[in-house]
């Protein structure tokens, strides 16, 4: 579950990393949402459609990353906001030190649980947008959905697919993945 820690004041990256080992949580407009483990259905999702999309770069030779959760990204490349996408997925290598991914990468996809889903359709959606991301997929894996938001070629178009259908990416044209079978 994530859920913001109350507090009057705005926290910073500071806090983030000062967090006890173990603990996860995620930073938007200073405000802290503790992160809760996943489950297997959440990783076995997530780790399937990484690998699939790393096959698809390596198999192209194009530039980008893929990076699993953990990894952090600092999305206005400011103190006060940090996050940690299931995937992302970075082209410009440039945005990438040591620490992670400095500003918006190119493709981002969160696996919704009942405790993230206010975030993921929500807060989430809106700063991923607003801070230049391409393309946002949110996968349902209780609805066996995934909805999928291409900011690249239109700022107001959001496709629902189910998991039977070929979902296509926005900004790779000859990707696309079908996710059924993944979940019984």
């Amino acid at each position: 579950m994530s859920f913001p820690l109350l507090n009057l004041d705005t926290y910073t990256t500071e806090d983030i990393f000062a967090l006890p080992e173990g603990k996860r949580a995620e930073l938007i407009d200073g405000q802290i949402y503790m992160m809760a483990p996943p489950n297997r259905r959440h990783q076995e999702i997530s780790f399937f459609l990484s690998r699939k999309i790393a096959d698809f770069i390596d198999a192209k030779g194009g530039p980008c990353r893929v990076y699993p959760a953990p990894f952090a990204v600092f999305l206005n490349q400011d103190n006060r906001n940090y996050v940690e996408p299931d995937i992302s997925v970075i082209c410009d290598i440039g945005k990438l030190d040591d620490k992670g991914c400095n500003g918006a990468p190119d493709w981002l996809v969160e696996v919704a649980s009942p405790g993230t889903k206010h975030l993921d359709y929500g807060i989430k959606l809106y700063k991923y947008r607003t801070a230049g991301v391409r393309e946002y997929w949110i996968i349902n894996p209780i609805t066996k959905t995934v909805n999928v938001y291409d900011w690249e070629h239109d700022d107001e178009k959001t496709n629902q697919y189910s998991f039977d259908e070929e979902i296509n990416s926005c900004i790779f044209n000859d990707f696309s993945i079908q996710l059924s079978g993944l979940l019984p």
